[in-house]
C-alpha cells in the first residue's frame, strides 16, 4: 500500500490553489493525467473525495477545504526546515524564490541577478514577477522566499526592510517640453494615463494626484509602463513613472520627462519576507545588495 507522500501534498496544494487540473499540472511540470492519478491516489488513501469534478474549474469538498489548509501549513513547515539546514550551511546556496513587482522588475532585476550570482555561485535564483497582492499571498503561503515591493505592506507575519526612496517623474508629449511643469495637485485636471487596477503604482499615482479610486472610470489605462509612455508619445495624455524606469522607457519615445514642481512625490522600495524564515541573516544581506544596486542605478540615471 502506497502511503501519503510530499508529492501528494504538493500536487494537491497546487490544484487547490489554481482550481484547474490542466493549469495545476503545468505549474507542477507534469501531465494532466499524471496529476489526476496522484489526486485519485490521495483520495483513495483518505477514503473520501477532496474535489468535485466537472465544469471548467474544480471545487473542493468540505474535506478538501480543511485538507488544503493543513497541507499548506505542512508545506510551509517543511520549507522552513529546509531553510534551517541552508542557514546552517553558511553562504546561501540552493533555491531562492524572489518575487518582484512589474514596475521594478525590468529596471532593477538584471543588476540584482548579476550581483547575487557573483556573490553566491551556488544560488539557484528563481525570480517571479507579479502584482503586490499576488506576491504577498505567495509569500505568506511559502511559495516565495522574499519579495521586492513598494512599502508599506503592513502584514503582521512579514518583515519589512526599507531599501531606498524613488521619485515619481512626469512624462508629457515632446511638444510640451517648453511648457511650465505642473505641481502634483494639478495633474487631476489633465488627461492622466494610469496602469490598470491591481498595480500598486496605480494607487500611488492616484494618491499623488489626490484622485479618489472611485472616480477613475473615465481615466485611460495601460497594462505596463511601456504602454503608458507610448500612449503619451502618441499625444493621448500624460503619465507618471518611477525614476528607475526613465532611461529604459523613454529612450525611443517622443516624450519629455520633468520633475514635478513643488513637493516631489516618492515611493519607498523595500524587501519583505516571513518573520519565521530561518534565513533572516542571509535575507538581510540580500536586502543590502538590492539597496546598493538600486542606489547605483539611480546615480547612473541622474548622470545620464
Amino acid at each position: 500500500m502506497i502511503g501519503l507522500t510530499m508529492k501528494h501534498l504538493r500536487y494537491f496544494e497546487a490544484l487547490a490553489r489554481i482550481g484547474h487540473f490542466g493549469r495545476a499540472a503545468e505549474s507542477c511540470a507534469i501531465s494532466q493525467p499524471a496529476l489526476s492519478v496522484q489526486i485519485r491516489e490521495l483520495e483513495g488513501l483518505l477514503g473520501a473525495p477532496l474535489v468535485e469534478r466537472g465544469g471548467r474549474r474544480i471545487r473542493l469538498t468540505g474535506l478538501g477545504e480543511e485538507f488544503a489548509g493543513r497541507t499548506r501549513a505542512i508545506l510551509r513547515a517543511v520549507d522552513e526546515l529546509e531553510d534551517l539546514g541552508r542557514a546552517a550551511h553558511g553562504p546561501l546556496v540552493g533555491r531562492l524564490r524572489l518575487g518582484i513587482i512589474p514596475t521594478i522588475a525590468p529596471y532593477l532585476l538584471p543588476g540584482v541577478i548579476k550581483a547575487l550570482t557573483q556573490l553566491y555561485p551556488g544560488l539557484d535564483l528563481r525570480p517571479r514577477e507579479a502584482v503586490t497582492q499576488r506576491l504577498i499571498e505567495d509569500l505568506t503561503e511559502a511559495r516565495l522566499d522574499a519579495a521586492i515591493v513598494a512599502l508599506p505592506i503592513s502584514e503582521p507575519a512579514l518583515e519589512e526592510v526599507p531599501l531606498f526612496d524613488e521619485e515619481f517623474v512626469l512624462v508629457r508629449p515632446l511638444e510640451d517640453a517648453g511648457k511650465p511643469v505642473p505641481a502634483s495637485d494639478r495633474l487631476h485636471e489633465m488627461r492622466l494615463l494610469l496602469l490598470e487596477e491591481g498595480h500598486c503604482f496605480r494607487d500611488q499615482a492616484l494618491s499623488v494626484c489626490n484622485i479618489a479610486a472611485s472616480s477613475t472610470r473615465d481615466l485611460m489605462e495601460g497594462s505596463s509602463l511601456s504602454t503608458l509612455v507610448q500612449m503619451v508619445g502618441a499625444g493621448i495624455g500624460i503619465t507618471l513613472i518611477p525614476e528607475m524606469a526613465v532611461d529604459t522607457e523613454t529612450r525611443s519615445s517622443s516624450v519629455c520627462v520633468s520633475r514635478l514642481a513643488g513637493s516631489r512625490p516618492t515611493r519607498k522600495i523595500g524587501m519583505v519576507w516571513r518573520k519565521t524564515n530561518p534565513l533572516l541573516a542571509q535575507f538581510a544581506r540580500i536586502a543590502d545588495i538590492v539597496r546598493e544596486t538600486g542606489l547605483r542605478q539611480r546615480q547612473l540615471n541622474n548622470a545620464a
